[in-house]
C-alpha cells in the first residue's frame, strides 16, 4: 500500500514540489551542510509525511529522493535513509498545530535574529516584514538538541497556531498549507531578515510604522498568493 501511495501521481506531484522546495533553498543559501528538514504531510489522515532523506545535499535532491516515512521517522516507501530525530520536531508540529507543510532552517539572518534579546523579526519595519504581522510566534527557551517527542512537542506548543517560528539560539520553522506558499513565505522570511540585520548593523535609530500600519499590509499580503504560486513555478522553470 505505502510504496502504491508513494508512486500514486498526486503523492509524486508533492515529491516533486517538496523537492524543488529544498533545490530552491539551497539556490537561495537557506541550507546547511546535509542538515535540517522540509517536510509534507500526505493529504489522507494517514499521519505519513513526505521527507528529505539523510546524507543528501538540498540542492542535489530530486523527486524520487524523497522519503515516504510515519510520525516515528520509520521508513515506508524510498530508496534512502533518513535521520533518525529528523520527525521529532516535524511530526510534533504537524500533528499538534495542524500544518501541511512544515520547512525547518538554520537560514543566517533569521537564525542571527534568534539570538538577539528580541528573538525575533520586527515585523513593523520592512514592507517584506509586515507580510509576517500577526503571524509569528518565539520559542525563546532554548533547550538543547530536538533529540526525543517531548522536545519536539515543546517545540510546537510554542509555535502553536502561527505559521512561523523563531526557536531561540537554533532557527526558525516556517510552517503552510501549500508547498509553494510556505516556500514563498520561507524565502521573504529570510529576506526580511536580512534588511533588518542590515539596518541594525548600520547604527542608527529603527523606524518601523505603527502597529495598525503593519497589520494593514499583512492584511493585504495575504490575499496575493498568486504571486506565491508564481514564484514557485518560477522556480520550476529556472532550477
Amino acid at each position: 500500500m505505502h510504496e502504491t501511495d508513494y508512486l500514486s501521481p498526486a503523492v509524486a506531484a508533492l515529491r516533486a514540489d517538496l523537492a524543488l522546495a529544498l533545490r530552491a533553498a539551497a539556490h537561495h543559501g537557506l541550507a546547511e551542510g546535509v542538515c535540517n528538514h522540509f517536510s509534507a504531510e500526505l493529504p489522507d489522515g494517514s499521519e505519513r509525511f513526505l521527507l528529505n532523506p539523510r546524507g543528501l545535499l538540498w540542492r542535489e535532491i530530486g523527486a524520487d529522493d524523497i522519503v515516504l516515512v510515519d510520525r516515528d521517522g520509520r521508513v515506508l516507501a524510498g530508496r534512502h535513509e533518513v535521520e533518525p530525530t529528523a520527525m521529532f520536531i516535524h511530526a510534533a508540529v504537524h500533528r499538534r498545530c495542524r500544518k501541511a507543510c512544515v520547512l525547518h532552517t538554520h537560514m543566517p539572518h533569521a537564525t542571527a535574529l534568534t539570538l538577539t534579546a528580541d528573538r525575533a523579526l520586527d515585523v513593523r519595519l520592512s514592507q517584506n516584514a509586515m507580510r509576517f504581522h500577526g503571524r509569528v510566534a518565539v520559542d525563546a527557551h532554548y533547550n538543547g538538541l530536538a533529540l526525543d517527542a517531548a522536545e519536539g512537542a515543546r517545540i510546537a506548543d510554542a509555535i502553536g497556531a502561527a505559521d512561523v517560528g523563531f526557536l531561540g539560539n537554533h532557527g526558525v520553522v516556517v510552517c503552510g498549507e501549500r508547498i509553494a506558499w510556505a516556500y514563498d513565505d520561507l524565502y521573504y522570511l529570510e529576506r526580511a531578515c536580512m534588511v533588518q540585520v542590515l539596518a541594525q548593523s548600520t547604527g542608527r535609530p529603527l523606524a518601523p510604522v505603527p502597529e495598525a500600519l503593519a497589520a494593514r499590509v499583512g492584511g493585504q499580503c495575504a490575499g496575493e498568493r498568486l504571486q506565491s504560486d508564481l514564484f514557485f513555478e518560477a522556480l520550476r522553470r529556472t532550477l
